[in-house]
């Protein structure tokens, strides 16, 4: 692959693969490239790029699972196999410690969908029949405020991310959901 040329899907998926052995974590991040891509359909970005951004974000998450090390040495080796700087600095803004500005819409985008899909994904898996259908917004955002519930999900990050984003935290969360929605299957949801 040259210098920034975007990869194909077969490789991101490859490279995620490779990476993470655990269903969850990588349906975690076909959730967030889920939303990443419908996030780019809406904002006029470029809806591949968005995607794989929001596939790779957490590939290195099971070789470096502490704060010190994701994403820095993930994307480390996404420069050294010549992903686009974009990308790699999308990925370093989403983790707050990197002090890495999001200033592009994408990295923005992966921002606000990170945390907000990790979070849909344990509402639906607590529904009687485990499913993203049976989420609503309302029982979402009366989650949010459970602290005994998804303990693991930064709250902050969900509104926070919406407000970067400058979207309605409401709004944000249904949209969301909708993109969720639409790989369920792939999901197990």
């Amino acid at each position: 692959m040259t210098v920034d040329a975007l990869p194909a899907r077969e490789q991101a998926l490859e490279l995620l693969h490779e990476w993470v052995a655990n269903p969850n974590l990588r349906k975690h991040c076909y959730a967030v490239e889920a939303a990443m891509r419908a996030y780019a359909r809406k904002l006029g970005g470029d809806e591949a790029r968005w995607g794989l951004t929001g596939l790779i974000h957490d590939f290195d998450w099971e070789r470096h699972p502490d704060l010190e090390r994701h994403p820095v040495a993930g994307v480390a080796v996404l420069r050294d196999k010549g992903w686009p700087e974009d990308v790699c600095r999308a990925v370093l803004g989403h983790a707050l410690r990197t002090g890495v500005p999001r200033d592009t819409p994408m990295a923005k985008a992966l921002y606000a969908c990170d945390e907000l899909a990790g979070f849909l994904v344990a509402c639906a898996l607590v529904t009687p029949q485990k499913s993203l259908d049976e989420v609503e917004v309302a029982s979402v955002r009366k989650k949010m405020k459970r602290v005994d519930f998804a303990r693991n999900v930064n709250r902050e990050d969900i509104v926070n991310g919406a407000a970067e984003l400058g979207v309605d935290l409401d709004e944000h969360v249904a949209f969301t959901l909708a993109a969720l929605r639409g790989i369920k299957g792939e999901l197990g949801l």
